[in-house]
């Protein structure tokens, strides 16, 4: 896939700024350089400086999750780090007599979700 950068400018410029404070950090190795130069920039617009970059990466260094071969874990739930791996249930919808059967009967079954700090607070409710 091509670089787009006037895509890229759109998306940071809608981003939260602690999402390009994760982009920045703990994703930073999967993205392209010229990525990586215009999230730096949108961020020093913003008003974000150095030391509050190196404080995001260092808080997150230790509490997010990653494959075994380094990359980071990304929430089940949306875009952020996942910092824990929990039992939670599927809703099983599925093809034929499976998925008549679920539109009667809810069916559930257990598996294992990757939680970022805020989606696990609201699956401890």
């Amino acid at each position: 896939m091509e670089f787009n950068p006037d895509r890229v400018w759109r998306n940071v410029r809608q981003a939260t700024t602690e999402d390009l404070l994760d982009r920045i950090t703990v994703y930073r190795d999967g993205m392209e350089p010229e990525a990586v130069d215009i999230i730096e920039a949108e961020l020093r617009s913003r008003g974000v400086r150095p030391e509050e970059i190196d404080a995001h990466a260092t808080r997150c260094e230790g509490a997010v999750l990653r494959s075994p071969d380094g990359l980071p874990l990304q929430c089940s739930f949306c875009d952020r780090p996942a910092v824990v791996r929990k039992w939670g249930w599927h809703r099983v919808r599925g093809r034929g007599p499976v998925a008549a059967l679920a539109a009667v009967l809810p069916l559930y079954r257990p598996r294992r979700f990757w939680y970022c700090a805020e989606h696990l607070q609201d699956a401890e409710r």
